[in-house]
């Protein structure tokens, strides 16, 4: 035995970052919904950047390890403990045989990392471990975790750990977050007092929210000089706007074609800070040209080589 599952977690998953080239198929990228604490775990385990972690989402998640190794949990949590000793996250810990780790007090809607060194014993499924809930498709057959679950790994031991310092990326503390856009090629079906309107309220994420898309709630509803498209590929982070006026940002679990307009595409990076973000949240969308959003995600994945 290796890592046993020891309570029923609300939403447990295994992540990588994900399934690619493989849209075509119908089948969704998957992966971390915040690749910066995901690859930030890697990096202070000294992983190859694409280990597989546990992505962790509200309550509470309790675990034992029946072999040594190291780990690292990479979250806005607080409330860590290995057997009854509080541990801090950011920071790596050399772990026993039959030691417990217990997380307390998720949030509502923060995704937290558990990493391992060499990370788990994993069969990938096209490339990835993702665990793709609604394709069966991962682990598991790509369900949540649950009680009793066994995830294996390789012992690991040695006495050298690794504290983070750095600036917390995806950590929101503002009432109003701001998602960096770049307008869409099919920005002219938009009259630009509709494009005025998109950018300067501000929206609520609503209760549907989750790793496929988030719904938004307006006071202004957004109008597009057409009702659909021929279904088309569609980008992560890309802004679909339904009939109903209100956006609709797809993320990493997306469906792979759609209808609606699309007004623009939230950068990349920013979609982590939003997977941080729980229902009644405010966003806004402020405009920026590609050339800044190259640069901003070149510079953000520069940190992980």
């Amino acid at each position: 035995m290796s890592l046993e599952i020891l309570n029923n977690p609300i939403f447990t998953t295994v992540q990588d970052l994900g399934r690619v080239g493989y849209m075509h198929a119908g089948i969704s990228n998957s992966g971390a919904s915040d690749e910066f604490l995901f690859l930030l775990a890697n990096k202070l385990l000294q992983n190859d950047k694409n280990t597989s972690c546990l992505e962790i989402s509200m309550g509470s998640f309790e675990i034992k390890f029946h072999k040594k190794t190291k780990i690292v949990v990479c979250g806005y949590v607080e409330n860590i403990y290995l057997d009854e000793q509080k541990i801090e996250a950011f920071n790596t810990f050399k772990v026993k045989e039959n030691q417990v780790l217990k997380i307390k007090n998720i949030d509502f809607g923060k995704k937290v990392y558990l990493g391992l060194k060499n990370g788990f014993v994993f069969e990938k499924i096209l490339g990835s471990a993702s665990t793709s809930v609604k394709e069966h498709l991962g682990v598991f057959e790509g369900r949540k975790l649950k009680k009793g679950d066994i995830l294996e790994y390789q012992e690991y031991e040695d006495d050298y750990n690794t504290r983070y310092k750095g600036e917390f990326f995806s950590k929101t503390n503002k009432d109003i977050l701001t998602l960096r856009v770049i307008i869409s090629y099919q920005e002219n079906e938009f009259d630009i007092k509709e494009k005025e309107k998109f950018f300067t309220q501000t929206y609520t994420i609503t209760n549907d929210f989750n790793t496929m898309a988030c719904r938004l709630d307006c006071l202004e509803e957004i109008q597009c000089n057409i009702e659909g498209v021929i279904s088309e590929g569609i980008s992560f982070g890309s802004i679909q706007i339904p009939k109903n006026g209100k956006p609709i940002i797809l993320l990493k679990n997306r469906q792979t074609i759609g209808g609606y307009p699309k007004i623009g595409s939230v950068l990349g990076i920013d979609c982590f800070k939003l997977a941080q973000c729980a229902p009644n949240q405010k966003v806004r969308f402020e405009q920026i040209d590609l050339t800044k959003a190259r640069e901003f995600t070149k510079n953000f994945y520069l940190i992980f080589k």
